[in-house]
């Protein structure tokens, strides 16, 4: 699969809030599919795992089977590949325009 394949996967799965919220309560610990369950009550098991399977096609969930519980971890290493591909250097260039038209402002004509 390409980079960009990749990386349209991580957008897919981060474009919908609920897999968002899910991986703000996996950033805290790792959590039982039923641990999640039981913070997202307005959403049915099913849809969770749902949910889950698509994190973790997109590589931001590891699921690890112990005994009959499957714990979920959350690998933030592909949000930081975006970060470093996307919003790093568009930071940079926005930094970089501010000081300019800062500098333009500040000099006197």
């Amino acid at each position: 699969m390409s980079t960009e394949d990749e990386n349209d996967l991580i957008f897919k799965a981060l474009s919908h809030r609920t897999r968002r919220h899910i991986c703000d309560l996996l950033k805290a610990e790792p959590l039982t599919t039923g641990m999640l369950c039981d913070r997202l009550p307005d959403i049915d098991r099913c849809t969770v795992m749902q949910h889950l399977k698509v994190l973790e096609e997109a590589g931001l969930v590891i699921a690890e089977k112990r005994g009959r519980e499957r714990w979920n971890h959350l690998d933030a290493l592909p949000i930081h590949a975006i970060h470093e591909r996307w919003i790093g250097p568009y930071a940079s260039y926005a930094v970089s325009m501010l000081n300019r038209l800062k500098s333009r402002v500040e000099t006197p004509a």
